[in-house]
């Protein structure tokens, strides 16, 4: 997999080399067709997602300028192993039972233990309206495998 800035929407997609060629593999999982490149560029088609995914050092610029929420969805216990400064816990399953409740508003940073989690959490977010989302690439463990630091409460 390989990561393609969508000249057109500003955020990054996976394109798979394993697709028919043409096709790309949206953030979502769902697949859109590739435009045909000019000039040797790669063009991407919108597929509706709003979702980006972002790596540590992404997660960490957007989090220093203090314009985003960092929502952890890991369970208790794993919170309790290390965190990310300055996030707070919502589990999963407490995002997908009150959602409007517990995200009240858009610019949150999904983060869990390696990442799949957050991006469910993130597609939840998104049925509701929400609109600028982020999931953190390779979650926690991805974090810290950067050098960026855990707290422990």
């Amino acid at each position: 997999m390989l990561w393609v800035e969508d000249r057109y929407f500003r955020y990054y997609r996976r394109v798979s080399t394993k697709c028919n060629p043409g096709t790309v593999e949206s953030s979502s999982g769902s697949a859109a067709t590739a435009i045909r490149p000019l000039a040797g560029s790669i063009s991407i088609r919108y597929s509706g997602s709003m979702i980006q995914i972002v790596n540590p050092t992404q997660a960490s610029t957007l989090i220093s300028q203090g314009t985003v929420d960092v929502v952890d969805v890991r369970e208790p216990n794993e919170w309790q192993t290390g965190h990310i400064p300055n996030a707070r816990l919502v589990p999963l399953n407490a995002i997908k039972a009150t959602p409007k409740d517990l995200l009240p508003h858009d610019g949150v940073i999904f983060v869990c233990a390696r990442g799949a989690r957050s991006l469910a959490a993130a597609r939840v977010a998104e049925s509701i309206g929400l609109r600028q989302l982020y999931s953190l690439e390779g979650g926690t463990q991805g974090w810290a495998t950067a050098g960026l630091p855990l707290v422990r409460d």
